[in-house]
């Protein structure tokens, strides 16, 4: 079983900065993509970005680039998002997940459409709320 435990989350003014940390645990991870996602109340869960396992490569949806980045650490398995730039419509409530398919297989289920049905864990995610 998968357990993942996403903080950092907060309250910030458009323009401000937060990072969030999301610990993956359960099982051997390496090889698997980790990604970020949003769900803002009434709409579906998004993919926001990704990160393959080595690290040495990244994806992120248009309306992120330039301002949010992806990290991990390898070692604690555990994966970052800087957000810089926030705007209102950055609020959502941001879950991370794992895949362990190659990295251009992994974006295209974590892209997909109702992805919140595509993985079988969740974590309970974290708030964050950007006022204008």
């Amino acid at each position: 079983q998968v357990h993942l435990v996403e903080s950092g989350g907060g309250l910030v003014q458009a323009g401000g900065s937060l990072k969030l940390s999301c610990a993956a645990s359960g099982r051997t991870f390496t090889s698997y993509a980790m990604g970020w996602f949003r769900q803002a109340p009434g709409k579906e869960r998004e993919f926001v970005a990704a990160i393959s396992w080595s690290g040495g490569s990244t994806y992120y949806v248009d309306s992120v680039k330039g301002r949010f980045t992806i990290s991990r650490d390898i070692t604690k398995d555990t994966v970052y998002l800087q957000m810089n730039s926030l705007k209102p419509e950055d609020t959502a409530v941001y879950y991370c997940n794992v895949d362990p398919s190659i990295f251009s297989a992994a974006i295209a289920t974590m892209s997909s459409s109702s992805v919140s049905l595509r993985y079988d864990y969740w974590g309970q995610g974290t708030q964050v709320t950007v006022s204008s």
